[in-house]
């Protein structure tokens, strides 16, 4: 029996999603990093920067414009429930520093007594920043979709999104690691629809990139301020649509 649930002939049908995600930034170094990495002072360096893939939460409405059996155009608003964690792994070029003289002894000397494990590990260590954001997505799509076969049909999906986050950029200087609020991606996924008596399902896997430069130097800790020259936002998400 084939369903005729799913508003499939209005020229104008909604919806709404719930969307786990996951996301990270992409960390450009700069050629100060490298210059960092080559000399040989006696204070910690960056040895690497590695951002980490994290779980997160999103939901929102979907308005959907018939141009086509087969091509759609969609808007689906939303608010995204994010975190950024980035482990900053450091390497002291002079863990074990020369034994200094004991004030008023006769020859005997004492060494690092720093009795820290993470320290004392081969002067490596790692340092995990956390960022969160609530962010509001405008994403405007385009649908391509197969012909329905009974029930079932494959899809398509593609477009950008206008975001920007919702605590003020004076709230977010006090992260640790700054970047701007306001951003545009680029997304791209593919899913299919399943139709039920009621209502229209469809699961979606969607990628997204973001275009703008985030990163404000000037903002951050001079330890790690110039050894980056760019953070982007990029992640994947599972849209659980119903229409």
């Amino acid at each position: 029996m084939t369903s005729t649930s799913g508003s499939d002939d209005k020229v104008i049908s909604y919806g709404f999603f719930l969307a786990p995600h996951t996301s990270t930034y992409q960390i450009r170094y700069s050629e100060q990093y490298f210059k960092f990495n080559l000399a040989a002072g006696p204070n910690d360096q960056i040895y690497s920067i590695y951002p980490k893939y994290t779980p997160g939460f999103s939901l929102g409405f979907t308005g959907i414009l018939r141009f086509h059996d087969q091509v759609n155009l969609m808007f689906t608003p939303k608010i995204a429930f994010y975190e950024y964690r980035v482990d900053f792994n450091y390497v002291n070029l002079n863990p074990n520093p020369a034994p200094t003289p004991v004030p008023g002894g006769s020859g005997n000397t004492t060494g690092n007594t720093n009795s820290d494990p993470a320290a004392s590990n081969l002067g490596y260590r790692t340092e995990e920043l956390v960022n969160e954001a609530t962010i509001v997505e405008l994403p405007l799509l385009f649908k391509y979709r197969s012909q329905r076969f009974n029930n079932t049909r494959m899809y398509f999906i593609g477009g950008g999104s206008y975001q920007f986050r919702t605590k003020s950029q004076d709230e977010a200087n006090l992260d640790p690691i700054v970047t701007s609020g306001r951003d545009f991606t680029i997304e791209a996924g593919m899913g299919f629809e399943v139709y039920f008596k009621f209502f229209k399902f469809a699961p979606e896997i969607r990628f997204s990139h973001g275009l703008n430069n985030l990163y404000i130097p000037e903002k951050n800790d001079p330890q790690f301020r110039d050894v980056i020259s760019s953070i982007r936002r990029k992640g994947i998400t599972l849209y659980l649509n119903f229409q």
